[in-house]
């Protein structure tokens, strides 16, 4: 068993018919473990799922309806908030494809909020949002100075009355990443998307999605990220994709995203993507594993991707000395 049942499900919801109880098992526990669990209640025909299956779908259903709602409530909220500075926040991720209106949000999970502003009017943004009602989360110094100095993002602020997150990036990936996107060009073509909220322009969520899932992570919960790019693609095609991509460094991660997502997904894959090759497929092997209860297997692989996804964040000297403070008390760990 892995996770295989679930991307086979969202593919063809009708081969969720032959499932048995421990096959229904498997593949719920592993979409919730995904965090796909109201996207595959969407793809599916409840009716022709057993009564407490049914039920479980329904409620995901419900819970997705009911994060899209607060997720497009806390934009606004944010949206009021930069308005007296003039900053027009442009969406990022999930927030993005629900005030769009796009397939990708279709039962999608939307957790914190996650916006882009220009680097320039990061402390105006900052001010805006604490006088707003968001406090900081990171309380360590050491913590709140790497956000500062080495990543993509300020620390992240909640809001001290509904208890949401939000992030506020700067660019796409860490300053200190091999890939250096033009982060002045994603804010100066993002489009309008009315109410005064802003998001990517088209090809740049695509390049988005590909360097969250390839560049910047160790692909936990990568078969999300890899169906918000599937969507991305049905839904607007690739025509501009490939150019963009090539502009911000990212084709690398594009063309694999591409091709996992056709491998997987069957997604429609341009030539100039490639041959799907062996660092896909063990790509693929982490990408997959689940048990039959949703948990992840195959240590040795989640380990490797790990050292893997720090390594594409930070050159190894300046990763050896962030993790060497990190292993150190909080009291004894530099302000900087």
């Amino acid at each position: 068993m892995s996770a295989h049942a679930l991307v086979r499900a969202l593919v063809a919801p009708d081969t969720v018919a032959a499932l048995d109880e421990a096959g229904w098992t498997g593949l719920l526990t592993a979409a919730r473990a995904e965090r796909l669990l109201g996207t595959l209640a969407m793809r599916l025909d409840a009716r022709a799922a057993p009564a407490g299956v049914a039920a479980l779908l329904s409620d995901a259903i419900e819970g997705a309806e009911a994060e899209r709602r607060a997720a497009l409530w806390e934009a606004e909220m944010a949206r009021r908030a930069l308005a007296p500075i003039g900053v027009a926040p442009i969406l990022l991720k999930g927030t993005a494809f629900a005030a769009a209106g796009s397939t990708a949000a279709r039962g999608r999970a939307i957790g914190d909020l996650d916006i882009l502003v220009p680097r320039a009017a990061l402390a105006a943004v900052e001010a805006a949002l604490i006088g707003a009602g968001w406090e900081p989360v990171k309380t360590d110094p050491y913590d709140d100075a790497y956000y500062r100095r080495w990543m993509h993002e300020l620390p992240p602020l909640i809001h001290a009355e509904r208890d949401r997150l939000i992030d506020v990036h700067h660019s796409i990936l860490p300053p200190t990443a091999r890939p250096r996107p033009d982060a002045a060009a994603l804010c100066a073509e993002a489009v309008p998307l009315g109410q005064g909220l802003w998001a990517l322009a088209p090809a740049d969520r695509i390049v988005h999605a590909a360097a969250h899932l390839l560049a910047d992570g160790d692909l936990s919960g990568g078969l999300r990220n890899l169906w918000d790019i599937d969507r991305l693609v049905r839904e607007q095609g690739v025509a501009a994709l490939r150019d963009q991509a090539r502009r911000h460094g990212l084709l690398g991660p594009v063309r694999q995203a591409l091709r996992l997502a056709h491998r997987l997904y069957e997604t429609p894959c341009p030539d100039w993507a490639g041959r799907f090759n062996g660092f896909d497929a063990l790509v693929r092997r982490r990408l997959l594993v689940r048990d039959g209860w949703g948990r992840q297997r195959h240590a040795a692989t989640r380990f490797g991707f790990y050292l893997r996804s720090h390594a594409l964040r930070m050159p190894p000297p300046l990763l050896a000395r962030h993790l060497a403070i990190k292993a150190l008390p909080p009291r004894w760990r530099p302000a900087r």
